[in-house]
């Protein structure tokens, strides 16, 4: 599905479209709950959930992400079973709602991923995946493609070409994919705690921020790449 199609078939039932992924953040009071939330959803999911379903449950929190992992991407099945997971998880008490909507929760989904500057892709990219004992991406694997955290608790890596050498400029930044209605606020409460905008030139597809000292950090979403 494109950008605007996934975000648009799922941001009423308490989903967010990020890249590549639809994502939803459920508040719970204990560890307890959290196991039950992520059990219902497993099983709303049924065989699907191996497959597509990522959960993350913390004892104030359960983040939930469907996504077709072999394709790295949402399809319309994916959408469907974010929608069937909001049901059975209302049923038992707990709404599938960011913080947006009053939950109180600290802030919505993200996600975020690390970009290193490289000369030679190829050659520094076996050195990452090795130290990090990160693994392909899905339905990738070249050498020059992004890394991944097998078990789910690392963020992505991935290689931005440099034409040339800049030693003056750090080399390795943090991505954060936001939703895409929340990116100004979070880029304001950056500005206001000292930094600075680099660039807007790819806006809404992303914005490059700085410290006080120029070590950058990029807001993304998945506006502006379709």
């Amino acid at each position: 599905m494109t950008g605007p199609e996934a975000s648009e078939a799922v941001h009423d039932h308490g989903w967010r479209f990020l890249l590549g992924s639809l994502r939803t953040s459920v508040p719970v009071g204990s560890p307890a709950e959290a196991i039950d939330v992520a059990a219902t959803a497993s099983t709303v999911c049924g065989s699907d959930a191996d497959r597509r379903l990522t959960v993350d449950a913390r004892p104030h929190r359960v983040v939930l992400t469907p996504q077709s992992v072999d394709r790295a991407a949402v399809t319309t099945r994916d959408v469907e079973l974010a929608r069937l997971v909001s049901a059975a998880v209302r049923q038992t008490g707990p709404s599938t709602t960011g913080p947006e909507t009053g939950t109180g929760a600290p802030r919505s989904v993200q996600s975020l991923e690390i970009a290193i500057d490289a000369l030679r892709i190829a050659e520094i990219r076996p050195f990452w995946k090795a130290v990090l004992g990160y693994a392909d991406e899905a339905g990738a694997g070249g050498p020059e493609d992004p890394l991944v955290d097998p078990v789910g608790q690392g963020p992505a890596i991935w290689f931005q070409q440099l034409d040339r050498a800049r030693p003056q400029r750090n080399r390795i930044h943090v991505d954060i994919c936001v939703p895409h209605d929340e990116a100004p606020r979070r880029i304001e409460a950056a500005l206001a705690a000292g930094g600075r905008l680099v660039s807007a030139t790819r806006a809404p597809a992303f914005w490059v921020l700085a410290d006080a000292e120029g070590n950058e950090a990029c807001v993304t979403t998945w506006r502006g790449r379709d």
